[in-house]
């Protein structure tokens, strides 16, 4: 599939089969990377990347849109019925785009917006300090319980009653509980504000039935169309129909140009892909394996922030085990167990050198992974954190782990590996 770039740029071409390699001989835990179908990725590189398209269907700038139009009316209609949504625009370019086109549609500079703080969970377009959500805006940050590490909703409602935000942010990237829409709809109403659900992460689930949706209770819902949701790097903002224009023109012509049209076309075979009943039995499958893998390493001691998970995402402090995040997630990933560091909530420790690790199930629920896979994977990160400073040790579990990575073969990727 990819002769042409061999023979034009063979540098490239060598560093993008060494990456395939990667992503089919380690096990891959990060929770926003998965797998996209072979379907997805030859939508992604088709001859639609050659064709602009400002404006929205039916009515667009340029000429030659015909099977634009059609591309990217379906996309809208298969985002509209998976979810239940009134409108959705599937142009955005990725998440954080997203985010700010909703900020564009409802504020102006210096409106008070709430959302959830970055080292307790939330993402940086939610408010943080270093983003330019938490610049231009008067950001308000709601934190976890200490005690717990979850969220209290009588908090959350205290803040929006004080600070009566224009909008509210429900949405995290690293929270490993169900997240009650219905209570932050009902906050949102009380204090006047426009309820914005971020559903980046947990997307795949809400198709799947495996998270409750947001869809009934919020004002407007965004997600991106990667991560559970096994689509192109893109995304979806959906909302209520009272909205449509607010959101439709905040997106273009108030943040962006023309859409990527390969994008758009790939998000639409995703969407189609999500409405099966395979689909289905995967999100079920992810919950069901960040499950088993959290069950798993609390019986090997790992102190789970929150106790566990009921989404696909574990989020676990390493200070009992003696290192950090960071130093953990390096020698995982020489083993061949990739997942990121993170902060945890009241982490002690600086962003760039956390306490913390994060895993998810999706992408090794995407590859067949089911309970048992989870209980082999939980015992080679407590031998790993056991000898983490024992190369030999680390190179050892990494050729365990490529050997175990053969019996299931990732989805989208054709070539042999050895």
């Amino acid at each position: 599939m990819m002769k042409h770039l061999e023979k034009t740029d063979k540098h490239i071409y060598d560093l993008i089969v060494k990456e395939e390699v990667r992503q089919t001989n380690k096990i891959r835990l990060i929770p926003s990377e998965n797998y996209a179908s072979a379907a997805v990725l030859e939508a992604t590189a088709s001859v639609l990347t050659n064709k602009y398209s400002e404006g929205y269907a039916r009515k667009r700038y340029y000429e030659g849109q015909e099977f634009v139009d059609e591309i990217e009316e379906l996309a809208i209609q298969r985002a509209k019925d998976l979810f239940g949504a009134d409108h959705a625009n599937v142009q955005a370019y990725s998440g954080s785009p997203a985010n700010l086109a909703i900020y564009f549609a409802f504020c102006q500079p210096g409106d008070t917006i709430m959302g959830m703080s970055l080292p307790h969970g939330g993402h940086l377009t939610h408010g943080w300090k270093v983003s330019i959500t938490g610049k231009y805006f008067n950001a308000v940050q709601y934190t976890v319980e200490k005690e717990t590490g979850l969220i209290n909703y009588d908090r959350v409602r205290e803040m929006a009653l004080a600070e009566k935000p224009r909008v509210i942010f429900a949405g995290a990237t690293a929270y490993p509980r169900i997240l009650d829409f219905e209570k932050f709809g009902e906050i949102a109403g009380e204090a006047g504000a426009v309820f914005v659900a971020d559903i980046a992460h947990i997307s795949g689930l809400i198709a799947a039935g495996a998270h409750p949706s947001p869809v009934p209770h919020a004002d407007v819902v965004m997600t991106t169309t990667h991560k559970s949701l096994r689509g192109p790097r893109g995304a979806l903002i959906m909302c209520k129909e009272a909205h449509k224009k607010a959101i439709d023109r905040a997106v273009f012509p108030g943040l962006q140009g023309g859409p990527h049209n390969h994008t758009t076309a790939a998000i639409a075979v995703a969407l189609k892909e999500a409405s099966t009943p395979e689909f289905k039995a995967y999100g079920q499958q992810i919950v069901k394996n960040a499950g088993a893998l959290a069950e798993e390493l609390v019986r090997y001691g790992f102190d789970l922030i929150t106790g566990g998970t009921d989404n696909h995402l574990i989020l676990i402090d390493m200070t009992n085990k003696g290192f950090p995040g960071k130093v953990v997630s390096r020698a995982l990933n020489r083993a061949g167990i990739v997942c990121n560091s993170n902060t945890v909530p009241y982490d002690p420790r600086k962003p760039f050198d956390p306490s913390g690790i994060r895993l998810g199930t999706p992408a090794v629920t995407s590859r067949g992974m089911e309970e048992d896979a989870m209980k082999k994977i939980a015992a080679w990160m407590d031998f790993v954190v056991k000898n983490t400073e024992d190369e030999a040790a680390l190179d050892r579990t990494a050729a365990e782990v490529a050997k175990f990575c053969k019996d299931f073969p990732p989805p989208g990727l054709g070539r042999e590996k050895t």
